[in-house]
């Protein structure tokens, strides 16, 4: 990957049995200031809550099921926003 993947994208980490939906990106956790490649729910079922939120490297990936939408405005916020840490 050249990139970060797309919101709706879908994975399972490594260890893992359940699959999980990106929807966000370089995110940082509360109390340790950490900065994660992504931060992903439970998939199908969505954002359920707080416990179910998932922090997560782009190296803890496992597989790729399902990547998600593309289109110009996320080309673009790739290029802003996310260019410095390629994965």
């Amino acid at each position: 990957m050249d990139k970060y993947l797309p919101i709706g994208s879908v994975v399972l980490l490594e260890g893992g049995t359940k699959r999980v939906m990106i929807y966000g990106r370089r995110q940082q956790e509360l109390n340790t200031k950490k900065i994660w490649d992504y931060i992903a729910c439970l998939y199908p079922e969505g954002n359920i809550n707080e416990q179910y939120m998932y922090l997560f490297n782009h190296d803890q990936i496992e597989k790729i099921y399902f990547i998600g939408y593309q289109d110009e405005e996320e080309f673009e916020f790739l290029k802003e926003n996310l260019a410095e840490k390629p994965v």
